[in-house]
């Protein structure tokens, strides 16, 4: 693995009234390609707004965010539209998937924002839900439909696969299944960050960070991740 991620000084200051706030204040870390990342922290520490600030969606007060040999925190708004599109998937504690489109109508409206490789077949294939691809999300379980965003997220074979709360509103052993699967892309060089507040997740990772108060406060490889089904979930 090599260094994907290098982030330096960055900062994410909010004005409220007359009040500022640092959602970040001054992280600085790496992260290498294809590690499975865990980002834990409690309510309020910045970990949505570091996710939020790697997806491009939104820009930093100052610093740098370096993404292979580009700086995405100098983009413009229309070079953040494309990277946006073309090398971050995004995969939500609630499965953000349309109602009234099939599954696989779902995960093809990737091609409507990117250009992709992939066909929508093999990446349904790929998460099991083949035999699913004419249903509606209302059809499905909860575990089933954040399958849908995982290959959606996944149909444009992104480089990072930045994941907030993914197994949050599923239980235990749907959580699981979830996890081996984006365990999966990381195994096939994605670089997958996850944000959440269960620590057991962390035992799996390769790097566990942890953020309070807007700064890191602990940045660790983990030399010997268990996996995940010898975690007591």
């Amino acid at each position: 693995m090599k260094n994907f991620i290098e982030i330096k000084n960055l900062k994410k200051t909010y004005i409220v009234g007359e009040q500022k706030f640092n959602a970040l204040d001054g992280v600085n870390l790496s992260i290498e390609q294809g590690e499975f990342v865990v980002i834990l922290g409690p309510s309020g520490a910045g970990k949505s707004t570091l996710l939020n600030l790697l997806g491009g969606m939104d820009k930093a007060t100052s610093g740098s965010i370096k993404i292979g040999e580009n700086d995405i925190a100098k983009y413009n708004d229309k070079e953040l539209t494309r990277y946006r599109a073309d090398e971050v998937g995004f995969i939500f504690q609630f499965y953000n998937i349309m109602p009234t489109l099939t599954v696989e109508e779902n995960v093809n409206l990737i091609k409507d924002v990117t250009n992709t490789s992939k066909k929508s077949k093999e990446v349904l294939k790929s998460v099991g839900l083949s035999r699913h691809s004419n249903k509606f999300p209302q059809e499905l379980s909860g575990g089933e439909q954040q399958r849908v965003s995982i290959a959606r997220a996944i149909m444009k074979n992104p480089k990072i696969l930045l994941c907030d709360e993914p197994t949050g509103a599923l239980d235990s052993k749907t959580g699981v299944d979830v996890l081996k699967l984006l365990k999966k892309q990381a195994d096939n060089d994605t670089t997958v960050i996850i944000v959440t507040h269960n620590s057991l997740i962390a035992d799996i990772a390769d790097r566990v960070i942890k953020i309070k108060n807007g700064k890191v406060e602990s940045n660790i490889i983990n030399k010997q991740p268990k996996k995940i089904d010898e975690v007591k979930w």
